[in-house]
């Protein structure tokens, strides 16, 4: 991305940069935090529509302007970005605003509500120079990616499948399914992962709670290379769960969100030797080792602001850039389609071409 250093104030330059905060449900008072904490940014405005939310906010952080008008925050020529927390409805229209404004801008997940939102958020971003950055959290966390460098490494073999579970009680919303709400963090760990979107989605689901809202989905996906996985997600559980499963061919690994071991090798697997006769197959089973390594301890969130900021001031691409963003949006609204024609298979170019 060129121009990007050009389009900050000079004098500017090695001061923090200002940034305004828009939403402050569950989510955005995380983000005001870090952002106060992180050195190189100064939070200059906080935006909800709700004044309690607000006052609780300024009265921590008693330096920061409040409003509930959002037109406010665009017009101040100081602001060099803005952080969108609000329900995915309305991400398209305020990230618009804010990148037609000339803000940089990052948005909680998922990026947009749907492939054609994600694409103009891009184009725009693209024409005004400006970095456009979901919110993908789990990119940042230190045991994804200790999980991702033993994939890319090939310490694990070839891998064949992944399962997945992100499940708890509670949390459940009216306007937004379990799938947007869940799906995105485990499809963009995917993608972080194999470096690579599925050729095909299917998809059930259930609405237990809420008519047409569903709270529980189980998501098959395939990809090219051959690895499938699955996903299981659900508002109803009986207890939380964030475990993924990781079979290769050489070994095995289980990421587990809430565990104070959150990766474990497993040097275990089946082997097929060479036949010494026709006929003659013989599976050999290996039960080894089991090593949780050491793995750093960081706030995802720091780093992923952090990797904000740093895609501002130097032009870099942000881990979590906005291509990833719409891969992930794709693979959500395919679950959707799916969904809508009662868990048939749904070949992602296929998708591409109904909305293109």
């Amino acid at each position: 991305m060129n121009g990007l250093l050009d389009s900050l104030d000079v004098r500017r330059v090695d001061e923090p940069l200002r940034v305004g905060v828009v939403g402050l449900g569950y989510w955005g008072p995380n983000i005001v935090r870090v952002l106060h904490d992180l050195g190189e940014t100064e939070v200059a405005w906080v935006c909800d529509l709700r004044e309690e939310s607000l006052g609780r906010l300024t009265r921590r952080y008693p330096v920061v302007r409040a409003t509930t008008d959002y037109e406010r925050i665009l017009a101040d020529d100081t602001v060099d970005a803005l952080v969108i927390a609000t329900p995915v409805r309305t991400h398209h229209t305020l990230a618009a605003a804010a990148l037609d404004a000339r803000k940089h801008v990052f948005v909680e997940k998922p990026l947009a509500a749907s492939v054609a939102e994600a694409n103009d958020l891009i184009a725009r971003a693209s024409e005004v120079d400006r970095v456009l950055m979901p919110g993908h959290t789990f990119l940042y966390s230190p045991p994804v990616n200790a999980a991702r460098d033993l994939i890319r490494s090939g310490g694990l073999g070839e891998i064949y499948f992944i399962t997945m579970s992100r499940v708890n009680l509670g949390l459940h919303q009216s306007d937004a399914s379990v799938v947007w709400d869940l799906a995105p963090h485990d499809f963009s760990i995917l993608r972080y992962w194999l470096e690579e979107t599925p050729v095909r989605i299917s998809a059930l689901s259930r609405a237990c709670i809420f008519t047409d809202v569903p709270d529980v989905a189980f998501i098959n996906l395939e990809f090219a290379s051959g690895v499938i996985a699955h996903i299981e997600l659900s508002w109803l559980a009986p207890s939380k769960l964030r475990r993924t499963a990781v079979v290769g061919s050489q070994k095995m690994l289980v990421y587990d969100d809430t565990s104070n071991e959150p990766i474990r090798i497993f040097d275990s697997g089946a082997d097929l030797p060479d036949p010494e006769t026709f006929g003659e197959f013989r599976l050999t089973y290996r039960s080894g080792d089991i090593v949780s390594p050491r793995v750093d301890v960081a706030e995802p969130l720091a780093l992923e602001l952090a990797d904000f900021c740093r895609a501002i001031r130097d032009g870099s691409d942000p881990r979590s850039s906005a291509q990833l963003g719409l891969d992930v949006v794709q693979m959500t609204e395919a679950v959707d389609h799916s969904l809508s024609n009662g868990g048939a298979p749904l070949e992602l170019q296929q998708l591409a071409r109904t909305i293109g």
